[in-house]
């Protein structure tokens, strides 16, 4: 799951506390809210021009990599006004199977990762099928920055701004056929360039799947950068899904591959233990995972490690009030 985070399997993902500080989100809306109210004297502009450039300076990287701005986006449910976490933190602790088993693996190994030149093939029951070099998938619409939650099967959050479009926006040019109801995700799968592809946690390559309707919903992202900077490689670089009601591996990274298809897509994790990572995988405190409660969660970077304060997971992340209406009649225990 990073941003598809992925699911621990043999190891416990509990091992690598980090440290730096998040602003409660209460402390922080109130701060934003202090600053609207004092905007219309002069006091008040000089601190919301000092709060806008610090609340740029979060979501920026370290100018390491390529720049992407993003214009805010105006999709309802895409701003969160929580604390950002650390770039540092969002970049290092990372699932990402390709490249270890390890939390701290991807960003040591994922070096190796090629990104350009970089090609998506559109494929199955479309009208428009064809081949998108990453440059013309970045012209395809204007580039937006969401700031989303990111939760983990394994128990933990992040808060994340990514750059990129509503995945409807692709949907849209290569239209789908009538029988088309999911989308199927193909990542890249290189032994050459990603060590661990051909280990036996999973079958490679790494798939997921998304029915029509959510992922033609407008907060599901095709992402190119995050933080202001396009995708570092251990993050799924160049371009990545990220669906922020849903478990973030559900979250595909590095697609090389993207069918429409009639039945619904067999996905990684889901083959590899069925029990465990349904299709829908979405956040739900009241479905437990067989080895972690979902309940509560605890932020990366809040300190503490193993023994950090956890908070109270949302219902769908925090966005039931966006896609809660996908799901209208189901039964989300047994559509885990």
């Amino acid at each position: 799951m990073s941003f598809h985070f992925r699911p621990q399997g043999r190891s416990s993902g509990f091992i690598h506390p980090l440290s730096s500080e998040i602003t409660p989100r209460a402390v922080y809306e109130g701060r934003r809210d202090l600053l609207k109210l004092m905007a219309g004297g002069a006091a008040g502009a000089a601190l919301a021009s000092f709060a806008g450039r610090e609340a740029f300076a979060q979501a920026t990287g370290p100018h390491k990599l390529a720049l992407l701005p993003g214009a805010k986006s105006a999709v309802p449910g895409a701003q969160t006004m929580e604390k950002l976490t650390e770039y540092k933190d969002a970049t290092s602790y990372n699932n990402f199977y390709e490249f270890g088993t390890d939390k701290g693996d991807p960003v040591k190994n994922a070096g190796t990762l090629k990104t350009r030149p970089w090609t998506v093939e559109v494929e199955g029951l479309v009208k428009k099928p064809g081949k998108y070099g990453i440059e013309d998938l970045l012209k395809l619409s204007a580039q937006e920055e969401r700031i989303y939650r990111l939760r983990c099967v394994e128990g933990w959050s992040m808060v994340i701004p990514w750059v990129g479009y509503s995945l409807a926006e692709l949907i849209k040019k290569v239209e789908p056929q009538g029988n088309a109801k999911y989308v199927e995700f193909v990542t890249l799968a290189d032994p050459k360039t990603m060590p661990f592809v051909g280990s036996r946690v999973l079958d490679w390559p790494y798939t997921e799947g998304l029915r029509m309707d959510e992922a033609m919903h407008p907060l599901t992202l095709l992402a190119f950068g995050m933080y202001g900077e396009v995708l570092p490689n251990q993050n799924g670089a160049p371009v990545r899904i990220v669906v922020p009601w849903k478990y973030g591996f559900k979250s595909a990274k590095s697609i090389v591959k993207i069918r429409f298809v009639e039945k619904e897509p067999g996905t990684a994790w889901n083959k590899a233990a069925a029990q465990e990572y349904g299709f829908y995988s979405n956040v739900n405190p009241n479905v437990d995972h067989p080895r972690w409660s979902q309940a509560t969660e605890r932020r990366i970077g809040d300190g503490g490690g193993l023994f950090a304060k956890r908070t109270k997971t949302l219902i769908f992340n925090g966005y039931e009030a966006q896609v809660g209406q996908l799901y209208a009649g189901m039964d989300l225990k047994k559509n885990y």
